[in-house]
């Protein structure tokens, strides 16, 4: 039976709203405000209020709008009223599962709060040890939660809070199987978080199927792109790209996010980059998760500045301060360049995204521009220097 949603559009946040009167606990309000969380962004000012009385909600955002703590607050105060229940959230990537555990652990750490990070690349043993510590919240990528799961290491009589991050990113990845046998697995008296950035139909399956008249909260229409991003494309031969990157990476001073189409593509960019002078590090499913986490936190702290990334490995990076998102190759999909884009212009900061585009790929243009309802302008390639390999 198809179940009607509810819901509630916001367009514009308000600076002067605060976390006051959302219907946040006075110990969480403390935490938060030692934390310097003081306004909340529109998804966390309309998802907290309806989360906290345990509906069930759809977030419509994009990348980078505080999402985990739209989500994290309310699993946090729900969590410290009922003792014996325990959250579960299912994510698509390990850089991401990763990082909302370490902003789940700083607001919850004084209340007690334990984690169990259920991810792939790591050691099933100390997972395992984690799973016996009784945790509070279980924080996985579906592939690994199943492994728990046949291998009996995991059950899930104890949870009352389900949330699916990112839910768009896990079913493009192929996770359908996985993501239906653990809606199966959990108990039917629960309340389902679902956020995604897009709503394409198999996710409107999950959300009529497996939840209870959920509050659909949308701060910008499906597809559209981060407000304050600057889109230029140039088209280029394939002969053209690494002199135009190289002349691009001149002219830009700050960090440069540049997306790759394939993961041996990603590897060769990263060395070319290397080659011109440039510190680059790459990130992609054939790097160890150690590999990957060092990737990372060379980019944050600018030991690296370019990080190189698949599409696949993208979804856990939360960088602040991203200058450039640059797509070497274009997308797959008009969805992931919505995805991309909103590395740049994160919490209202202002950012930029140049797009390489091969003469017999301006169909993939207008699909984009279909989807984010926004003309890609298109740049004149400059004077190129000569490029050796």
């Amino acid at each position: 039976m198809i179940q009607q949603t509810k819901t509630i559009q916001v367009h514009t946040p308000e600076s002067q709203r605060g976390f006051a009167g959302l219907g946040i606990a006075p110990k969480l309000l403390e935490i938060l405000a030692w934390l310097k969380f003081t306004t909340p962004t529109p998804i966390q000012y309309k998802a907290i209020p309806v989360a906290v009385e345990g509906k069930d909600v759809i977030g419509i955002a994009q990348t980078g709008t505080g999402k985990t703590l739209a989500f994290g607050v309310p699993l946090i105060q729900r969590l410290m009223q009922t003792s014996e229940s325990m959250g579960l959230i299912i994510l698509p990537t390990r850089e991401l599962a990763l990082q909302v555990n370490e902003m789940l652990l700083k607001v919850g750490r004084t209340l007690g709060i334990r984690t169990a990070v259920l991810i792939g690349g790591a050691s099933m043993g100390y997972q395992i040890q984690a799973l016996r510590r009784n945790p509070h919240i279980i924080i996985g990528t579906p592939g690994r939660i199943i492994d728990h799961l046949n291998q009996k290491t995991l059950t899930f009589h104890r949870v009352k809070i389900l949330i699916l991050d990112e839910a768009d990113r896990m079913f493009d990845m192929g996770f359908a199987p996985q993501i239906t046998k653990i809606l199966q697995s959990v108990p039917k008296e629960r309340q389902t978080m679902l956020f995604s950035a897009t709503m394409p139909d198999n996710i409107m399956r999950i959300a009529t199927s497996h939840m209870k008249l959920p509050v659909r909260v949308e701060i910008a229409r499906s597809g559209t792109t981060v407000e304050k991003v600057e889109h230029e494309l140039f088209v280029v031969r394939k002969d053209q790209k690494n002199p135009l990157l190289a002349k691009l990476l001149s002219s830009y001073k700050g960090s440069v996010l540049l997306f790759s189409r394939t993961k041996y593509g990603a590897k060769r960019i990263c060395r070319d980059i290397r080659n011109m002078g440039h510190s680059a590090a790459e990130i992609h499913s054939n790097r160890s998760l150690a590999q990957r986490r060092e990737a990372l936190e060379g980019f944050k702290i600018g030991r690296y500045r370019v990080l190189v990334a698949t599409d696949i490995a993208s979804r856990g990076i939360d960088v602040k301060g991203i200058e450039l998102v640059l797509n070497y190759d274009l997308p797959e999909s008009p969805e992931d360049y919505v995805h991309r884009i909103g590395r740049t212009a994160r919490a209202g900061m202002a950012g930029r995204a140049i797009s390489f585009v091969m003469p017999e790929q301006r169909h993939k243009v207008r699909d984009i521009e279909r989807l984010t309802r926004i003309v890609l302008p298109v740049s004149q390639l400059p004077e190129l220097p000569r490029w050796k390999r």
